[in-house]
């Protein structure tokens, strides 16, 4: 009989070894109106936003905001693992609610087109529940905990964590112009432990980063 310490090695081993650790970076998603547009962000170094678009605009001359109902991606190359639907649309109406809220503090939101508008269209394209059992498990154990540090180290996730993948879209209202695009992945910190004990904490986490990190943006 292996003694704990081995096992929990072992184990631990395994689980950093196979694909599931970790979800695949963030892709160009076909189905996207702003897919021709997206181009390679060489600014990126984690994976993280690794597809996106700017045009010219001065963030200042918009003091409203409509933000559309969040779309669930249902194209072949979108990235749901294993993801009940009913699970994707609990996400999604998450994902409204923060990005209202968030961008709430620097905007008034509106419900029709008018001068000085943007108009957000956010897609959910991807999301990964965290690993019963071994998600908090490699967050205390010794090599859990290393391989941890060193992706925290790196701004990436953590293992057997969910994460949330999803594509941004911000126009101007009038004219319908695409001002930013750009497709992204975010979860908790790596040794973020408390964002493990829930399947869904850790993507519902990478939403309220997401719509911080848009608002610090666009400000």
């Amino acid at each position: 009989m292996l003694r704990p310490s081995f096992a929990s090695g072992t184990l631990i081993a395994v689980c950093l070894a196979v694909a599931s650790c970790t979800t695949a970076d963030p892709t160009v998603y076909s189905g996207l109106a702003s897919a021709p547009q997206l181009r390679p962000n060489t600014q990126d170094q984690t994976g993280r936003t690794p597809y996106r678009y700017k045009g010219p605009v001065d963030w200042r001359s918009y003091s409203k905001i409509i933000v559309d109902p969040v779309s669930v991606y249902g194209g072949p190359d979108s990235q749901f693992v294993k993801i009940a639907d009913t699970d994707k649309s609990l996400l999604a109406a998450y994902m409204q609610q923060q990005f209202v809220e968030k961008l709430g503090a620097r905007f008034a939101i509106a419900t029709a087109p008018g001068p000085g508008t943007l108009r957000l269209h956010l897609t959910l394209t991807g999301a990964k529940t965290t690993t019963p059992v071994l998600g908090p498990f490699t967050h205390i154990d010794v090599g859990g905990g290393v391989y941890n540090t060193v992706q925290s180290a790196r701004g990436r996730e953590g293992s057997m964590t969910g994460s949330v993948n999803y594509a941004v879209e911000l126009y101007d209202a009038s004219t319908s112009r695409l001002l930013l695009a750009y497709v992204t992945k975010q979860y908790p910190n790596a040794l973020n432990i408390g964002a493990s004990f829930s399947s869904l904490e850790a993507s519902k986490i990478g939403i309220r980063k997401g719509a911080e990190a848009l608002l610090a943006e666009i400000k």
